[in-house]
């Protein structure tokens, strides 16, 4: 039979020393003071309870002596480098010796494994408190769906929507085991139980060896703003329908983005043509092609004469008046718009052209008749400018009112009558009258000319306080107009 070897060779060396002595796994022998550090039960104690009283601040204490038997000596250090002490473990004949002595930074075994320990710590550390300090909930489930791990965000958004903590949510969107589509995002809603208003989030998912990581960022502000634009758009849309004017609004990319029924029935286009989004050469193609709008001279810089007409409507240079082969007539005028777009207006003024020109060949007409009477008739509006004059006025004063881009008042024209005639009070009273909207009756007064000749100057009031003013060689006075003056002769 072996002899054991004497404990009090490896005991404490004095009374402060924190010394355990096992023979095997059985505990033969501590310092009073290793006593004090760990409590062991009473009666006898074994290598585990040793290491259960030790490796919650020694994770690296051996779990059995047959490690310090094969090494020699074990060294196990606290990962907390704010405690001073490590745990050093050594074979001697047999015996192993557990002491408590100071951190040794040369101890072997232990420099690498407690930086390696230490650094690990921390960055765990770090990496929960950044996850459990994201705005943005983020959780793990199982294959089966089942929430395995969760960080404080998405706990938060359990008992704000659920009303109940993350720990007893199963899934948090959709039924129990349903799982977003692996490495795609979705958006998904979740609707909260005691307002019923739905909260929006872009839903992640990313695949892991525990689960699948799920990453929810709320999109509320994104979607209210989708909603109030959509909103806002189909108001316009309303308003525009209402209108008589083709609207066609093109984006920056230069595709229809918007347009009203009446661009429909101006152009003739077909809706679901419109509807597709053609870009704006495309558009204006197809209305060259259903000859909706003017010919061009040239085909062959058809495309060039496209990018100018977008390049002053994006300056809002663009406005000209189409004139169709049909005979409709159609202002087109090119605005600029926020981000890049731009927006067509297309009106019909088909009526209004026509009436213009009738209106114009009417005024023709009627110029030419009374250019053909003899009398020299001059009109005055009420404010005194000359607005019609016929060929026998012209010839009479020797004046041309057309020529002049000035416009031509009574002033002016008084004073040319007044320079060719004999002296006569009746230009100033006939200035009055002109400029005047009170008591205007029909009067009439003979002029002498300088040259001998002798005219009866006729005032008429018209309508919208107008007067008309004519000169007639005739010498008998007309009929029911009263007198101004006396017949004045020269001298």
């Amino acid at each position: 039979m072996t002899p054991r070897p004497q404990v009090r060779n490896v005991g404490p060396k004095s009374a402060d020393d924190v010394v355990w002595i096992f023979d095997g796994s059985d505990l033969v022998d501590s310092s009073t003071r290793a006593r004090r550090v760990i409590e062991l039960p009473d009666g006898p104690c074994f290598w585990s309870d040793l290491h259960q009283g030790l490796s919650s601040l020694y994770p690296t204490f051996p779990k059995t002596h047959d490690i310090v038997k094969v090494s020699g000596q074990v060294v196990a250090q606290a990962p907390d480098l704010k405690n001073p002490n490590e745990i050093y473990c050594e074979w001697i004949d047999g015996i192993t010796r557990v002491s408590m002595r100071k951190r040794q930074q040369d101890s072997p075994q232990s420099g690498d494994l407690i930086d390696v320990l230490s650094g690990a710590t921390h960055e765990l550390e770090t990496l929960r408190f950044a996850v459990n300090s994201a705005h943005y909930p983020i959780w793990c489930v199982d294959d089966a769906g089942d929430v395995i791990w969760f960080n404080a965000a998405f706990d938060t958004l359990c008992q704000t929507a659920l009303g109940k903590p993350a720990r007893k949510v199963s899934s948090l969107f959709g039924p129990a085991g349903e799982v977003p589509i692996p490495t795609k995002r979705t958006r998904r809603s979740l609707t909260i139980s005691e307002t019923g208003k739905k909260l929006w989030f872009d839903v992640s998912v990313v695949q892991c060896d525990a689960g699948t990581l799920i990453y929810a960022i709320d999109v509320n502000a994104v979607v209210d703003a989708e909603v109030t634009r959509r909103n806002f758009v189909q108001t316009l849309a309303k308003t525009f329908a209402q209108l008589s004017i083709g609207l066609a609004i093109f984006d920056r990319n230069r595709q229809l983005v918007l347009f009203n029924p009446a661009l429909v029935d101006l152009t003739a286009l077909p809706a679901d043509f419109l509807s597709a989004r053609p870009t704006i050469l495309s558009f204006f193609d197809r209305l060259r092609d259903s000859r909706m709008m003017p010919e061009p001279k040239n085909y062959n810089s058809w495309r060039d004469q496209m990018a100018e007409l977008v390049e002053a409507a994006a300056d809002g240079r663009y406005q000209e008046t189409w004139s169709l082969p049909s005979g409709s007539v159609y202002s087109v005028s090119g605005r600029p718009h926020p981000d890049g777009a731009v927006a067509f207006l297309m009106e019909d003024i088909t009526a209004e052209i026509t009436l213009t020109r009738r209106f114009r060949s009417d005024l023709e007409m009627w110029q030419a008749v009374f250019d053909q009477i003899d009398d020299a008739i001059a009109v005055f509006s009420m404010t005194g400018d000359l607005i019609f004059s016929n060929t026998a006025y012209h010839i009479l004063w020797g004046v041309d009112p057309e020529s002049s881009f000035a416009q031509t008042s009574i002033l002016d024209s008084s004073r040319i009558w007044q320079d060719q005639s004999m002296a006569n009070p009746i230009w100033g009273d006939i200035r009055d009258f002109v400029t005047t909207q009170e008591n205007r009756a029909e009067w009439w007064a003979k002029v002498a000319l300088k040259s001998g000749e002798t005219l009866v100057c006729s005032v008429h009031p018209v309508q919208r306080g107008a007067t008309m003013i004519s000169f007639s060689r005739a010498t008998d006075r007309p009929r029911s107009i009263a007198q101004k003056q006396p017949e004045l002769t020269a001298g």
